[in-house]
């Protein structure tokens, strides 16, 4: 069993620093260089206050206050024939300012556009549901309050929605570590056995990533296939690979490394 190291809170301890790579950003260009989008903005801000506006990738992105969510998306679906909800979620800023950056994605399938509305808010602040406009909010609501801890007011089951109810944490804030935290790595142990038996059993090992080349109890010895539970001495031959089985198959030509062509250029 692998030692097990005591994480201390680690979702206490932010990770983020000036020295993270940043990405350059996509040319944004002006809205007014598409017509349909400078009239959906000219109607947007008719009636909100639209804080910034500009295109990148093909679609608008428009930010606007909290506030006014609610009433934005009931004038892009009613009236500019922005009929669809695609997706909405958060990003997790609170390390930079504080804040929480919501979005929701918007498609019109008649004009063949897609426009993004944001908007921030800071730690600890709600946002108001769009689930009775759009249904497909009703999960994503829950998805974002599962994962970062933001709820919804007005959404009729304001529940988790991936982990389990009684769960503590959200998963999807950059503090939160891959592999769990304190409570993540003996929650089923304690449901299941009680915390009686933590030294007994031990901590749960969270780390999907993780693979052993010697386990012959899962799949992770490829080139080095052994039948399951025979004993790994790590000098086992390695097997040549085939990208068939036996005989191939019929009027394609049996593939093997041998014969294969690697192509670098992926402009080719």
């Amino acid at each position: 069993m692998r030692a097990y190291t005591p994480k201390d809170n680690v979702q206490a301890k932010s990770y983020y620093t000036d020295r993270y790579y940043v990405s350059p950003q996509v040319p944004k260009q002006d809205v007014e260089s598409d017509e349909v989008f400078t009239a959906d903005l000219a109607a947007i801000s008719a009636k909100f206050k639209v804080n910034e506006s500009y295109i990148q990738v093909g679609q608008m992105v428009v930010y606007i206050n909290a506030s006014d969510i609610y009433g934005v998306l009931e004038l892009m679906k009613e009236t500019l024939e922005y009929t669809q909800l695609s997706e909405m979620s958060a990003i997790d800023f609170l390390a930079k300012d504080n804040t929480f950056e919501i979005f929701y994605q918007m498609l019109s399938m008649n004009k063949r556009k897609r426009i993004r509305i944001k908007y921030s808010i800071e730690k600890g602040q709600a946002v108001d549901s769009v689930e009775k406009l759009f249904r497909s909010a009703d999960w994503s609501e829950r998805e974002m309050f599962d994962m970062f801890g933001i709820e919804a007011n007005g959404h009729p089951f304001m529940k988790r929605i991936l982990m389990p109810y009684d769960w503590q944490g959200n998963p999807l804030l950059k503090t939160y570590p891959l592999e769990g935290d304190e409570f993540a790595a003996w929650y089923e142990v304690d449901k299941i056995y009680g915390k009686e038996a933590r030294e007994a059993i031990g901590p749960e090992i969270r780390d999907t990533a993780r693979v052993d080349r010697y386990d012959s109890e899962r799949f992770s010895r490829l080139g080095f296939e052994v039948p399951k539970g025979t004993e790994i001495t790590g000098n086992e031959p390695k097997n040549e690979e085939s990208y068939q089985e036996d005989g191939g198959v019929f009027l394609i030509k049996k593939f093997d490394r041998d014969s294969s062509t690697i192509v670098d250029d992926p402009q080719r």
